[in-house]
């Protein structure tokens, strides 16, 4: 490998640091990351990195905000140590859920004759057009990186792909899928031994695209669970005499809740199910996706997510509720976040996990960028 290549990685996930460079044949440049007492961080990078081409490497989990600032700020110390290009790799990408300005379908925000100041009529209601007082992250998240110094982006499976289009410098979104499908076709006894009993599943609507790529490699039928946020109305208990309240302020007495809802599409019965999922955080999407398989008569459950977050008690709460209604039969992961721990956990608990490597598809992906290659075929065929 070129001796202009530069590894500097942050602390969110040394492993996989460690892990690319030994695939490119590298050392890590080492780096002096240092918290004050008050919690500001500070950062030296120890070798000359002028004229070099530096990859950047932090993941954006754990502490989420400490570990975007340290990214900028290792960003911004390369930059001034006068590197050649910065490529920033995030193997998960932290705040890609939070697209700008959400828009919902139920028209423009309400307003109420009832004397009160404009900003206040919006405070109790999420049930209105664009939300005009969500702050704007994806733009900013851009904004950020590339005013730190990053030349190019390169991350895998965005939870909203639309998120490259905040950026003006290039974004490269590898996906995991080869590496999933490479997994299923030869390590899943049952897709080996009975193709026609298996079938692909999204566990929502946002992740339908994916499942359907993975199912039509495989050969195999997609189902897709869609859910579905219904509002419901109820008549606040400090205020139960509706019918003396005028109508232009009826609305004030009721508060918004909305009851989830979730339909099959699909057929399951006696099948084996492979659920296809970006990112896990709290649990609950995965678990009642599971329960409503398991309702619908399927034979086993198998979980493949790229990016096992596993925020708070998440954890325990699919440990329990699998003890309850035996809804895992296997959980498969990727590392593109630390799952030592999570690993660990799991088995204690009764549930057969598997941790997939990524640092293969990211090194191929450093090394064809950093000699000028075509990246294209690792988006389909992975490392291949």
């Amino acid at each position: 490998m070129s001796g202009d290549l530069v590894v500097v990685g942050g602390t969110s996930h040394p492993d996989l640091v460690t892990a690319i460079c030994e695939k490119l044949n590298i050392k890590q440049t080492t780096s002096s990351i240092k918290n004050f007492a008050n919690g500001e961080t500070s950062i030296q990078i120890l070798e000359s990195v002028r004229e070099k081409d530096v990859f950047v490497i932090q993941s954006g989990c754990g502490h989420v905000n400490d570990n975007l600032m340290q990214l900028l700020i290792l960003i911004s110390s390369c930059k001034i140590a006068s590197c050649n290009r910065i490529t920033v790799v995030i193997p998960y990408f932290c705040y890609s859920r939070q697209a700008d300005i959400p828009f919902q379908s139920k028209g423009a925000p309400k307003l109420l004759n009832d004397g009160k100041k404009a900003n206040e009529n919006f405070q109790d209601f999420d049930n209105s057009g664009n939300k005009l007082f969500v702050s704007q992250n994806g733009t900013l998240i851009a904004n950020l990186l590339t005013t730190a110094g990053a030349d190019h982006v390169i991350t895998m499976d965005l939870h909203d792909p639309q998120f490259q289009g905040f950026f003006n410098i290039p974004v490269d979104n590898l996906y995991s899928r080869p590496i999933l499908e490479d997994y299923i076709k030869w390590e899943i006894e049952d897709y080996k031994v009975d193709l026609d009993s298996c079938v692909i599943v999204s566990p929502d609507a946002g992740g339908a695209k994916r499942a359907t790529k993975i199912a039509d490699s495989l050969g195999v039928p997609f189902a897709m669970i869609h859910k579905e946020k219904k509002m419901r109305a109820t008549a606040d208990e400090n205020n139960l005499e509706t019918s003396k309240v005028p109508s232009m302020q009826r609305a004030d007495s009721y508060t918004s809740k909305f009851i989830t809802t979730t339909m099959l599409v699909g057929d399951v019965n006696n099948k084996i199910c492979i659920m296809i999922d970006d990112l896990v955080d709290t649990g609950y999407t995965m678990l009642r996706a599971a329960k409503l398989l398991k309702q619908q008569k399927c034979k086993k459950l198998i979980i493949v997510i790229t990016h096992g977050i596993f925020s708070g008690d998440a954890i325990e709460r699919i440990i329990e509720a699998n003890k309850q209604h035996n809804l895992i039969e296997k959980l498969i992961l990727t590392n593109t976040i630390p799952q030592t721990e999570h690993l660990k956990q799991f088995t204690e608990g009764g549930i057969d996990c598997k941790i997939l490597d990524v640092s293969t598809i990211l090194s191929e992906a450093i090394r064809r960028i950093h000699n000028g290659e075509s990246i294209s075929s690792l988006f389909e065929r992975g490392w291949h």
